[in-house]
């Protein structure tokens, strides 16, 4: 499988180490990348073909990764008019729909739109996908098996539901680093040495992130399990329910995925 990135930022690097470390041959992978800086980064980590525009890579690649921001994404489409309608398409744009995209390819249609979030930098990610009709299954393996490279995915059944994803997902590694912000202040506050107070803070999320993941048991359980009546985890529980921290966290996520939403009003013209 040939595979052409369009941009080469973080994600496209994660994705291209993470298929080399799996076994893919660097020398099927290429990146269409404008910036000289970004090329320079990218060659010094990965021998992998790089351009500065589409070329015959490009043109031949069995699958067009378009790793581009939302709002470029448009121009970054249009040297790509006219290229083979067997070629899948893999974005990995937020808010950018398949309707846009269609549109901007020239009515070409293979397309399953991704969202990946950061953690996939240390192949620890999860990304959620959704493919339009024409996709066959020989393609959606295709697609999984880059997205598989830097961690976990979930097939969506609609793709509104994208919008969602990358409220819980994509955005939800920022409310993890908050969190674990606001818990290494607060022990700071009670005395804790601040570098004390980060690693306790850091190791406390990553084991329990952990266990909640190992466990048979759900996080409501295992919450339960560490809450004594009248101890000290309850007395905290009980100031989050006071201040209603669930409604306030509910509307924060909705809140993103309302903007996903808008953003593929904004950027692509839907």
């Amino acid at each position: 499988m040939k595979i052409a990135f369009l941009g080469g930022g973080n994600m496209a690097s994660a994705l291209i180490g993470g298929l080399i470390a799996k076994g893919t041959d660097p020398r099927s992978i290429s990146v269409v990348e404008m910036s000289p800086a970004a090329r320079d980064k990218l060659g010094e980590r990965h021998k992998v073909h790089l351009s500065s525009a589409p070329d015959a890579e490009t043109q031949h690649a069995d699958v067009l990764v378009l790793a581009v921001k939302p709002q470029d994404m448009q121009r970054a489409l249009a040297p790509l008019s006219g290229f083979s309608r067997e070629k899948l398409v893999v974005s990995v744009a937020a808010g950018i729909t398949l309707k846009s995209l269609t549109r901007w390819l020239d009515g070409h249609r293979k397309i399953v739109r991704c969202m990946p979030n950061t953690p996939a930098l240390i192949g620890a990610g999860i990304t959620g996908l959704f493919a339009s009709p024409e996709v066959g299954k020989n393609e959606r393996e295709k697609a999984e098996t880059i997205l598989r490279a830097v961690g976990d995915v979930v097939w969506m059944p609609e793709e509104r539901l994208l919008d969602p994803v990358t409220a819980v997902s994509a955005s939800g590694p920022a409310y993890v680093f908050w969190f674990i912000e606001q818990l290494a202040a607060s022990a700071v506050k009670l005395g804790i040495p601040k570098d004390a107070a980060l690693k306790m803070a850091k190791q406390t999320v990553l084991g329990s992130a952990m266990l909640a993941s190992q466990s048979a048991e759900s996080p409501e359980t295992l919450r339960k399990n560490v809450t004594s009546k009248g101890g000290t985890t309850e007395a905290a529980l009980k100031v989050f329910d006071e201040a209603k921290l669930a409604e306030h966290f509910a509307r924060a996520v909705a809140a993103a995925s309302k903007r996903g939403e808008e953003m593929g009003r904004e950027f692509g013209g839907d």
